[in-house]
């Protein structure tokens, strides 16, 4: 196998919950040597170790313990990120400068390091104390008031979207810095937050306010402007079709023998197909209702209509087309035997991403990192009796 793209880079994981093990996975899978840093005691992360969520969150990567409210431990931190190439956290702002390991005083100890910063809602403004949470930046951050039926009240979706996102960006500013770096030789901060991914994940429908003034509303399983977009009933369940503008809704009335619906006036046009939405839902609805969602599928995809069927999880990764992509990988853990965990959307073609080792227990690489730091067997074991590691 050639060498992982990444392989080159050090990276010192201070994350927890979602966002920040999320950002420091995508360099971990890429090949990063990556040292996830955790307190001897028991942390809040997300779920138990045994848990399916923290061992999909922390592969790829060795364990050291480090409780950094002692100056030692802090001194270790200092000495790793003199070796290393990034450094990830997602504390709250005012807690790495309480503990001696921000921005400033790491990059006098390396100032070729990369340092990624990821909090709730920024590191200064007037809410950057706050602790910040998925629900709550999917609520500040617009995304509720989008989500859901007409007139339901805000709805959140179904996964940690501003964590995932946030976890991401973080991961493409940390590459971005990386490159700049071969230029100019120098490292610098990289900030995201919560509330900035999941707003700048609002993509359209952000627009739609900054340039047109226009506030979108809750629109259901409805494209918001694009009719007929939508979930239909069928015989035996309902699936997903994507048919706006005049050519596809043409396709569409033509698969579904319905041709005269392209001639009514209520439905000759993109704007008055959205302002007659749910007239012409029911329309289509009507025929789709008829024959089962297998059928449609094929029949309306033969046709070159965009359709699909509305999968439960166990369903999506039974898909054909899912198990061909290869986005479940394998992988044999040494106490839990084997494992299915989700992996990367991105395929390179002559460096692709591996899963190599899964998560590992905790500190399980704290003698052998401090060894590689000049700390002999004796010093090593004093500091777990004082309780630094």
């Amino acid at each position: 196998m050639n060498k992982l793209p990444l392989a080159r880079f050090k990276v010192i994981d201070l994350t927890r919950a979602r966002a920040g093990p999320t950002a420091v996975r995508q360099l971990a899978d890429w090949g990063a040597d990556v040292i996830k840093v955790e307190a001897p005691e028991e942390t809040a992360e997300v779920g138990s170790r045994n848990s399916s969520d923290f061992q999909n969150l922390h592969r790829n990567k060795r364990s050291i313990t480090l409780n950094l409210k002692y100056p030692q431990a802090v001194e270790i931190l200092k000495r790793l990120a003199a070796q290393a190439d990034v450094l990830v956290e997602n504390y709250r702002p005012d807690v790495k400068h309480r503990l001696g390991i921000d921005y400033e005083r790491m990059r006098e100890v390396n100032p070729r390091l990369v340092y990624a910063s990821i909090s709730g809602f920024g590191q200064e403004g007037p809410y950057s104390a706050r602790p910040g949470l998925d629900q709550i930046a999917q609520g500040m951050g617009g995304l509720m008031s989008i989500t859901g039926l007409p007139g339901q009240g805000p709805v959140r979706a179904g996964i940690a979207v501003a964590d995932v996102t946030a976890g991401v960006f973080c991961a493409m500013g940390i590459l971005i810095a990386l490159l700049e770096r071969e230029e100019s030789g120098e490292g610098q901060w990289v900030q995201t937050s919560l509330l900035a991914a999941q707003i700048a994940l609002l993509d359209f429908q952000a627009a739609r306010w900054l340039l047109n003034q226009e506030v979108p509303e809750q629109a259901g399983n409805n494209h918001p402007t694009a009719v007929p977009t939508g979930v239909f009933a069928t015989a035996d369940g309902h699936i997903n079709i994507a048919a706006s503008g005049n050519d596809l809704f043409a396709r569409l009335c033509k698969a579904l023998d319905a041709e005269h619906l392209t001639k009514h006036p209520d439905y000759s046009g993109g704007r008055v197909r959205l302002r007659n939405r749910d007239q012409l839902n029911a329309e289509i609805e009507a025929i789709t209702r008829t024959r089962a969602s297998a059928e449609w599928i094929e029949r309306l995809n033969a046709a070159g209509v965009p359709c699909g069927p509305i999968y439960r999880i166990d369903e999506v990764f039974a898909d054909p087309q899912v198990q061909h992509i290869g986005i479940a990988r394998a992988i044999e853990h040494p106490q839990r035997g084997h494992q299915q965990l989700l992996g990367q959307p991105v395929e390179l073609s002559r460096t692709p991403w591996s899963l190599r080792v899964p998560t590992p227990e905790k500190g399980d690489s704290t003698d052998s990192v401090l060894a590689a730091l000049g700390y002999d067997g004796e010093t090593i074991a004093k500091l777990r009796t004082d309780g630094v590691v």
